[in-house]
C-alpha cells in the first residue's frame, strides 16, 4: 500500500521544559550518583526523557519514563544496577531533562535523540542507512516512476521500504516492462523528438512524442497502482483479457505485447514470492542472539509481495536484556521508516502495549504488534528465524577470521593494536589531465562507503601527471581537515592505518607531509607490485626503508589486495565521471552572466563557442539577446591580456 507522509518533524519543543544541571567533579561512582541527587531535587513525577552527560558534557544515555523523578532515583541505588549501567553513573557528571504530555510522546522523542546522539550505552541502531523506496510521482501529466531515497517532499505515491537498491531496481525494472510508465526526467522528456531506446526495447509508452495518449497512460498508473498495492490477480486478468481480445482480432503484434506483459508480471510474482498468505502489509522482525551479538532479520511484506529482507546487528547490546534490545531496535527503526498497519515480531518487545501506541501516533493510525501464533503468520516468522540464525552464524564466521586477519596486520605493520579505520589512498589521471585523488574507509566491519571522498586536484602548483604532488595536496587537505574539525580526535574520524597505493616514493611523499603537519603517530604502509607487475608479489614499505612481503595464499594478502583494488576502483571511478563531465563543458560556462538561453543564442549565432572566443567586440554587440555591457564582459573574459 502506499506510505503516508505524515512525517511530523516537529513533534517535541525541547525549548518549552528543557532545564540541565552541570558538574565538574572527576569522573567516580559517587560524584555520579550524587549529580543525580541533585537533580532529583527538582524532578516533577511527569512523563519526559533524560539524558546522562560525561563531564565535557557528551551523552552518555537517553531514557525515557512515566514519571521522571522515580525513574531517574532508581540510578542512586548503585547496589541494584547492573555493571554496564554502574560504569555509566561513574562517568555522569550532568543531566537535561525534557518534559513531555504522555509517555508514548517520550519514547518517540527518545528514539529521535538517540539517533541525533548514538549514546554508548544506549542499544543503537547501527545501520543507518536510508531505504530506498518506489516513487510514482504525480506532478506530471504523464507520471513518472522511479527510486527514491531520504526525505518524501515530491508529490506522489511512495510504495516500501525496499530492503536495498537492487530490490527496488529489480522490481523497477519488471515494472517498466509489465506497466511501460516512463522513468526519465522531466527536462528529458519535454525534450524529445522521436522515442527513446527504452520505447524500442519495449519498456516505455513513449508519451514524450505521443505514442499514447493521456487517458491510456492514466490507465498504466492505475494498473501500476493496483499491482503495487496487492491486486496483482486483478491485473492479470485484465492482462489476459486483453490478449486474448487482441488474438480474437487477428492482432497478433498487440497480442505479443500483452504475452510480453504478463511474462514480466509471472517474473516479479515470481521472484516476490514468500509465505506471506494472508498477510497483505506487515514488517517481520525475528531475533536470535549468540556469543553476546544480536541478529535482527527483518522482512518487509506489501500487498502479500516479498519486498525484501535484511540482517541488523545492534550494537552496545550487552547485558542488556532481549524484549528492551527488540522495543529499542523498533523505535530506531520507525523513526526513518513510516510503520504498517501489522508489526509481526519473534517474541514480545518490552512495553508492547506502549511501543504500538507510540507508532501509532507517529503514523497516524493503528499499529499493531503482534507475536504470532499459528497458521501462515507463524510460517512466515520461522522463516525470518532461520534467517536471522544463519545470518548470524555468517557474522560469527566473518568477525572471527576478520579479527585474525587485523591481528596478523597489526603485527606485520608494528601497531599498537588491530586497527579500527583503516585509510587508502590513490591517484588517477591521463597524461595528468582530470587529475583525482581518492580515499576509500575501511575497518573490521567491512568497508564504510559513506566515508569514501574523492578530491579534485586543483592548486596550479601541481603540476599535471606528478603523482607525489597529488598525494601531497591530496593528504594536506585532509588533515589540515581533520585537524580543523576534531583537533583532539573524539570522533572516530581519524586513521588508525594509511595504506598508499605506491612504493618508496609515495610512501615518502606522505611522510614528509604528515611531517610538516605535525601528525606524527598515524602509522603509513605504501603497497607496491614486485616485479613485471604481478599481483600476490607484493611489496609493503614502511617508513625507514624497511619492506615487508607476504605468502602469496595468505588471508592478509588477499585482504590489502583487495582494499588497494577497492581504491583503485572508487579512484577510477571519479577520474572517469570527471572526464566525462569535461566532455560537455563548453568555455561559455565559465564567463560570469552567461546562462542557458543565452549560450545557446551565441551558439546559434557564432556556430561553435570557438569563434564566440575569436570574436571581437563589435561582432559580440550584434549578437541577438547580447547587450552592450554583456559583450564588453565577454570579451573581457577571453581577451584578458587586453
Amino acid at each position: 500500500m502506499p506510505v503516508s507522509d505524515t512525517i511530523q518533524n516537529d513533534r517535541f519543543n525541547e525549548e518549552k521544559s528543557v532545564y540541565t544541571v552541570r558538574g565538574t567533579d572527576a569522573p567516580d561512582l559517587e560524584a555520579g550518583v550524587a549529580a543525580i541527587r541533585n537533580v532529583l531535587k527538582t524532578l516533577p513525577a511527569r512523563p519526559g526523557v533524560y539524558r546522562m552527560q560525561d563531564a565535557r558534557g557528551d551523552v552518555l544515555y537517553v531514557g525515557k519514563a512515566r514519571a521522571l523523578k522515580n525513574r531517574v532515583a532508581n540510578y542512586t541505588q548503585v547496589a541494584r544496577l547492573p555493571k554496564r549501567l554502574s560504569r555509566m553513573v561513574a562517568q555522569t557528571r550532568s543531566m537535561t531533562i525534557v518534559t513531555t504530555n504522555s509517555e508514548a510522546e517520550a519514547l518517540l522523542l527518545e528514539a529521535q535523540l538517540i539517533k541525533r546522539y548514538r549514546p554508548p550505552y544506549n542499544v543503537l541502531l547501527r545501520d543507518d542507512k536510508s531505504f530506498p523506496f518506489i516513487l510514482l510521482r504525480e506532478d506530471h501529466a504523464f507520471p513518472r516512476i522511479q527510486k527514491h531515497r531520504g526525505a518524501r517532499r515530491a508529490k506522489g505515491q511512495y510504495f516500501g521500504p525496499f530492503a536495498s537498491a537492487g530490490s527496488v531496481t529489480r522490481t523497477l525494472n519488471a515494472l517498466q516492462k509489465l506497466f511501460l510508465l516512463r522513468s526519465c526526467t522531466d527536462s528529458f522528456f519535454a525534450n524529445r523528438d522521436r522515442p527513446c531506446l527504452l520505447y524500442q526495447i519495449k519498456r516505455c509508452s513513449a508519451p514524450c512524442v505521443g505514442r499514447i495518449d493521456e487517458a491510456d497512460y492514466a490507465e498504466l498508473v492505475d494498473d501500476s497502482k493496483a499491482f503495487l498495492t496487492g491486486k496483482s490477480t486483478q491485473v492479470q486478468k485484465k492482462l489476459g483479457e486483453a490478449m486474448s481480445a487482441a488474438a480474437e482480432a487477428m492482432d497478433y503484434e498487440l497480442a505479443a505485447v500483452y504475452r510480453d506483459r504478463l511474462r514480466a508480471l509471472t517474473f516479479i510474482q515470481g521472484s516476490q514470492a514468500i509465505n506471506a498468505e494472508g498477510v497483505a502489509d506487515a514488517d517481520v522482525f525475528a531475533l536470535d542472539c549468540k556469543a553476546g551479538t544480536v541478529c535482527i532479520q527483518a522482512f518487509f511484506i506489501r500487498g502479500g509481495q516479498n519486498w525484501g529482507h535484511r540482517a541488523f546487528f545492534p550494537a552496545h547490546t550487552a547485558d542488556v536484556p532481549e524484549p528492551e534490545v527488540l522495543a529499542s531496535f523498533l523505535m530506531q527503526f520507525y523513526e526513518e521508516v513510516p510503520p504498517p498497519r501489522l508489526v509481526l515480531v519473534g517474541g514480545e518487545p518490552a512495553e508492547a502495549e506502549l511501543l504500538a501506541q507510540a507508532l501509532g501516533e507517529r503514523a497516524g493510525r493503528k499499529v499493531q504488534i503482534k507475536v504470532p501464533q499459528r497458521g501462515e503468520q507463524r510460517k512466515l516468522m520461522e522463516q525470518a528465524r532461520r534467517n536471522a540464525r544463519e545470518a548470524l552464524d555468517r557474522r560469527l564466521a566473518e568477525s572471527t577470521t576478520q579479527g585474525r586477519i587485523f591481528q596478523e596486520m597489526a603485527d606485520l605493520f608494528e601497531l599498537e593494536g588491530p586497527p579500527d579505520r583503516i585509510e587508502v589512498y590513490d591517484n588517477s589521471h591521463i597524461m595528468g589531465t582530470n587529475m583525482v585523488g581518492a580515499m576509500i574507509v575501511a575497518g573490521p566491519e567491512g568497508f564504510r562507503k559513506g566515508s569514501y571522498r574523492k578530491f579534485n586536484i586543483k592548486r596550479p602548483e601541481t603540476a599535471p601527471g606528478d603523482d607525489f604532488a597529488m598525494m601531497r595536496e591530496v593528504l594536506e587537505r585532509r588533515f589540515a581537515r581533520l585537524e580543523k574539525e576534531d583537533p583532539e580526535r573524539r570522533s572516530g574520524e581519524w586513521p588508525d592505518l594509511l595504506l598508499i597505493d605506491g612504493g618508496k616514493g609515495q610512501l615518502g611523499a606522505v611522510c614528509e607531509v604528515l611531517e610538516e603537519m605535525g601528525v606524527q603517530d598515524v602509522p603509513v604502509v605504501g603497497i607496491s607490485k614486485g616485479p613485471d607487475r604481478n599481483a600476490g608479489r607484493e611489496h609493503f614499505h614502511l617508513p625507514g626503508g624497511r619492506e615487508a612481503m607476504l605468502p602469496p595464499n595468505s588471508p592478509l594478502l588477499f585482504h590489502l589486495q583487495r582494499l588497494r583494488d577497492e581504491a583503485h576502483r572508487f579512484a577510477i571511478g571519479a577520474h572517469r565521471t570527471k572526464r566525462a563531465a569535461s566532455f560537455t563543458k563548453s568555455p561559455l560556462d565559465d564567463v560570469p552572466g552567461i546562462g542557458p538561453a543565452r549560450k545557446k543564442a551565441l551558439l546559434m549565432h557564432f556556430g561553435t563557442a570557438r569563434a564566440v572566443r575569436a570574436a571581437s567586440l563589435e561582432d559580440l554587440e550584434r549578437a541577438p539577446g547580447v547587450s552592450s555591457a554583456m559583450a564588453r564582459a565577454i570579451h573581457d573574459h577571453f581577451h584578458a591580456g587586453g
